[in-house]
């Protein structure tokens, strides 16, 4: 019985490193390490790859999807002709960013900065609270504490009154709103409620599903009017489930022009994937949003892992190869793919001045020594860290040359790059850039910097720590 298991385990782990082998358009690092994996702990790494080395999504899933994608496709294609053409050195970012989502770049938006802290979200609260036709949400993480309370009082009194209410959240990140007395709350007044990417059986679902897929979007948009973009998830900033690393700062901006159309796309592919009977919908993005004069070239890129080839890492990369004179960037996660660390690398060898801001307490012990092990490259050509010190720095932003700006949910990690659903939004405006500068700018005088003399004293053991955490960055 003993030789017969052991022939079994064999023969299926012959089978899964075949089937790595196989795999088309999968990186030599991966495979790589895939195989390794399998080959040095057998059982573990069969298991390992069974749950995670694979993205998919369950057959009937992936059909619907397929087919919301396209209509959405065919509907912004003929939709109005709102498009613009960048010119210089912006044009290459927003022709992958078109690449990746299928939007084009839209001229006439209007954003303004919001608040930081826990005001950050009035501006929200207030249009919900004079919303007269609709309200669309999405968010990753939506909390039952003393914001998350206000929000959900806020769109159940707009259902009440005849204003019609779609709240998406995800199943994972927002498990503790929906088994709060609030999520049966806003149903009883009339709002209708989806989960994404629901938990269900683990049994059954590792069998059809990767099961750390997430929506990680955080996005609203009232009356198909405004919307706002940033990395502000529906919760107090002191952020109860990990206080200690609290307050978390976040960046949001209010928007207005053609670039809501796109959002509302964005929301609307979302939730016709988990609600049932909402088709007509799909005419919100089919309205001409109008252009506000004077308004900046701005673009939503909606990225995940069933949506396209290219990613947001790629978009990252051309506004990194394009900057001539300063490059800022705030992550509060940083495992980057290869072409990314080597972009801002080369950025800053050529002369570029490349500011990276961090957390210097991460809430995942395991991310921090994994953006750790990229420190030492990165000042050693020239890049300057600096480490947030008052709480976790949660916003995600880029700048480049004072022109060109990212925000969005997405970090600058390889989950976010390859496995969540993410919304950012592009911008070429040298108001809108020198705004997030400025922002940045507060954030490093809120910081300590990190020169490459502190890494190059960290112990034995904590590099080893680092640097071996860091080889599986390839197997996410």
């Amino acid at each position: 019985m003993f030789t017969a298991l052991v022939i079994l385990l064999y023969a299926l782990q012959f089978a899964i490193i075949l089937r790595v082998l196989l795999r088309p358009a999968l990186l030599p690092t991966v495979r790589l390490g895939w195989v390794m994996v399998i080959a040095l702990v057998p059982f573990l790494g069969i298991l390992l790859y069974i749950f995670f080395g694979e993205i998919r999504l369950a057959r009937t899933k992936a059909h619907r999807i397929t087919l919301v994608r396209q209509r959405f496709a065919d509907l912004m294609a003929h939709g109005p002709a709102d498009m613009a053409a960048p010119d210089g050195m912006v044009r290459p970012a927003f022709a992958t960013g078109q690449a990746t989502s299928g939007f084009p770049p839209v001229p006439g938006n209007r954003a303004v900065m919001l608040p930081e802290g826990d005001a950050q979200l009035d501006d929200l609260l207030a249009e919900i609270e004079g919303a007269t036709q609709s309200v669309h949400i999405v968010f990753y993480i939506w909390l039952p504490d003393g914001l998350g309370t206000r929000l959900a009082e806020a769109v159940a009194r707009a259902a009440r009154r005849g204003v019609a209410v779609r709240i998406l959240v995800d199943d994972l990140g927002s498990r503790p709103l929906i088994r709060s007395p609030l999520w049966p709350m806003m149903e009883k007044a009339g709002v209708r409620l989806a989960r994404a990417f629901p938990l269900g059986n683990f049994a059954i679902n590792v069998l059809f599903q990767r099961l750390d897929l997430r929506n990680h979007r955080k996005i609203a948009v009232v009356d198909n009017r405004v919307t706002w973009c940033g990395s502000r998830n529906a919760a107090d900033a002191a952020f109860a489930p990990k206080a200690r690393f609290g307050p978390w700062v976040d960046i949001l901006m209010r928007v207005e022009g053609p670039l809501v159309r796109q959002m509302q796309a964005v929301f609307l592919q979302d939730w016709l994937l988990y609600a049932e009977g909402d088709d007509h919908l799909s005419d919100l993005v089919a309205a001409p949003q109008a252009s506000i004069p004077g308004g900046f070239i701005g673009q939503v890129i909606a990225t995940g892992p069933d949506q396209s080839v290219t990613g947001l890492s790629d978009t990252m990369c051309a506004m990194l190869f394009a900057a001539q004179e300063r490059v800022l960037v705030t992550t509060p996660y940083y495992i980057p793919d290869q072409q990314t660390q080597a972009a801002i690398c080369a950025a800053a060898l050529r002369g570029v001045a490349v500011t990276m801001i961090l957390p210097a307490r991460n809430d995942n012990w395991i991310v921090g020594a994994a953006s750790e092990s990229h420190y030492n490259e990165l000042l050693d050509c020239g890049v300057r860290l600096h480490a947030f010190r008052p709480g976790l720095l949660h916003s995600k932003i880029l700048t480049v040359d004072g022109r060109l700006a990212l925000i969005g949910s997405t970090n600058m990690d390889r989950r976010s790059f390859n496995l969540n659903y993410e919304n950012s939004m592009l911008i070429d405006s040298v108001p809108i850039t020198t705004a997030l500068d400025a922002v940045q700018s507060g954030y490093t005088a809120r910081s300590s910097e990190i020169t490459l003399a502190q890494v190059q004293a960290w112990s034995v053991l904590r590099r080893i720590r680092n640097n071996s955490i860091a080889l599986g960055e390839p197997l996410l």
